[in-house]
């Protein structure tokens, strides 16, 4: 139980040991803090503490470890899975990182940057423009999300087709463990075989291992030239044979290639202002993909060319391409905000998983099927990044309070079904979010015991007092 004496006197240590302005008391400023992006988890905390250098972390870490208090480290606070919240004792300290937010570092000739974890995403690709560089990793929320996030949840997003995942983009870690020691990872090489890829277990520990505070990040050409379609194809099989002829004729060009369904179109041109469907005539399915080349490249000639031949071979029903930016943008727009198209239509049960590509389409009309029988009150928005087998299969209710709350009592079930399914196809019940909270026992289930009993000895090793992010991911 929490101790109101014992508490003050632990937030006045924390503010001789961090400065005053770094420990957060203001109720109204706090509270948004304690509540994940989808308001699943409320917390409480001792303090919420904005720590502004290595060295103010180290020392905050090294404080929870003698006390065995609890550590959480939140970003941009935009994640699914509710990694970021602390739980309701009231004896946990949240960590903000959005303090420690410079770019201490672009070299242009070695086509990297030193940036620390409190960076906004958007603000990290703005300084690699502006040195005629880029940074790919690009999500919905990359306005607010922040890179230590991202970082610790190894995010996904538009381009993983082409670049890879947020673990494909980094050179070198800084962080503090959770003892309280520095790992200083700060090297910038592509070539560097010197025993375990430290940066590579950080990255996507949630938190769990310690506070990542800093990252060499690769970058690449600046893009310059775009091709970008928006495809109305029958089914996710001319999906997937439609993708295996753009990568076999376009190359690496090909940077994103994403699934739509009609629902998610339909919905989000009800909902989100200037979205529209860029096709005159519906489809079952959607593709939205894109070309882009550090060249100046006709690129609108090749997709032309090779979506022509698609067709010919019956894997298009139709296509419009983007012959402006503002056209281009719209393309992407409809896209971006489906998740918040959904949410503004009804309740979802969402699920964010991954297969082999070469089963997308057969696991979407298992996985369907399914649906149908046994939850037909429900809509399917089975959406996402099919270039890399990513799907977000959200089961969506649209009717009035009562039935969505019949619904959503389902959810545990629903969720074990399809986790059960996407185990059968070998794919993952976690494609890009992240375990967290949410899916903590999910993992248990489905993990492989030995790689479970492995991830639990590397925590007891960087973390043996279990102060890091407690009651997440294992």
């Amino acid at each position: 139980m929490s101790d109101p004496s014992r508490d003050a006197a632990l937030r006045s240590e924390l503010g001789s040991l961090l400065g005053a302005d770094a420990v957060l008391s203001d109720p109204d400023v706090t509270a948004p803090l304690l509540i994940d992006h989808h308001r699943r988890y409320h917390g409480r905390a001792l303090s919420v503490v904005q720590p502004q250098s290595l060295q103010q972390v180290e020392s905050l870490v090294r404080w929870c470890n003698e006390r065995r208090i609890g550590l959480v480290p939140q970003a941009g606070n935009t994640g699914y899975c509710g990694a970021a919240t602390p739980d309701a004792s009231g004896r946990q300290v949240l960590l903000l990182l959005r303090r420690m937010n410079r770019i201490r570092e672009i070299d242009a000739a070695n086509f990297s940057m030193i940036a620390e974890a409190g960076c906004v995403l958007q603000h990290v690709q703005q300084a690699a423009i502006a040195a005629d560089r880029y940074f790919p990793l690009s999500l919905g929320a990359e306005g607010s999300c922040q890179l230590g996030g991202n970082l610790g949840t190894n995010a996904g997003g538009l381009n993983v087709v082409r670049y890879g995942m947020t673990r494909e983009l980094v050179l070198g870690i800084e962080a503090v463990l959770g003892d309280g020691r520095v790992l200083h990872g700060l090297k910038s090489l592509r070539k560097d075989n010197t025993g375990y890829d430290l940066k590579s277990l950080l990255i996507g520990s949630e938190g769990t291992l310690g506070v990542i505070t800093a990252a060499s990040l690769k970058l690449w050409p600046q893009p310059r030239s775009h091709a970008t379609a928006f495809l109305g194809i029958r089914t996710p099989g001319d999906a997937i044979a439609l993708l295996g002829h753009l990568r076999a004729t376009g190359g690496e060009r090909l940077s994103s290639f994403e699934l739509l369904p009609r629902i998610a179109v339909e919905v989000a041109a009800r909902h989100i202002p200037e979205v529209s469907d860029p096709l005159p005539v519906p489809y079952p399915w959607y593709v939205l993909c894109e070309l882009s080349s550090a060249a100046d490249e006709p690129l609108g000639d090749l997709l032309q060319r090779v979506l022509a031949e698609a067709a010919e071979r019956s894997l298009l029903a139709d296509a419009v391409l983007a012959t402006s930016e503002r056209v281009r943008a719209a393309f992407w727009r409809l896209r971006e905000h489906v998740p918040e198209a959904q949410r503004l239509d009804g309740a979802s049960i969402k699920h964010d998983i991954g297969v082999p590509m070469a089963s997308l389409a057969q696991f979407i009309g298992e996985a369907g099927d399914w649906v149908a029988e046994h939850v037909p009150e429900a809509r399917l928005f089975s959406y996402g990044h099919a270039g890399d087998g990513n799907l977000h299969f959200n089961l969506h209710c649209a009717g009035g309070p009562a039935e969505r709350s019949a619904f959503l009592a389902r959810a545990p079930h629903i969720r074990r079904a399809i986790h059960d399914l996407v185990a059968r196809y070998h794919g993952s019940i976690s494609a890009e979010h992240g375990i967290g909270q949410l899916k903590r026992e999910e993992l248990v289930r489905y993990a492989d015991p030995t790689a479970l009993a492995a991830m639990r000895a590397i925590k007891q090793a960087l973390d043996p007092n279990g102060i890091m992010n407690p009651g997440k991911l294992l």
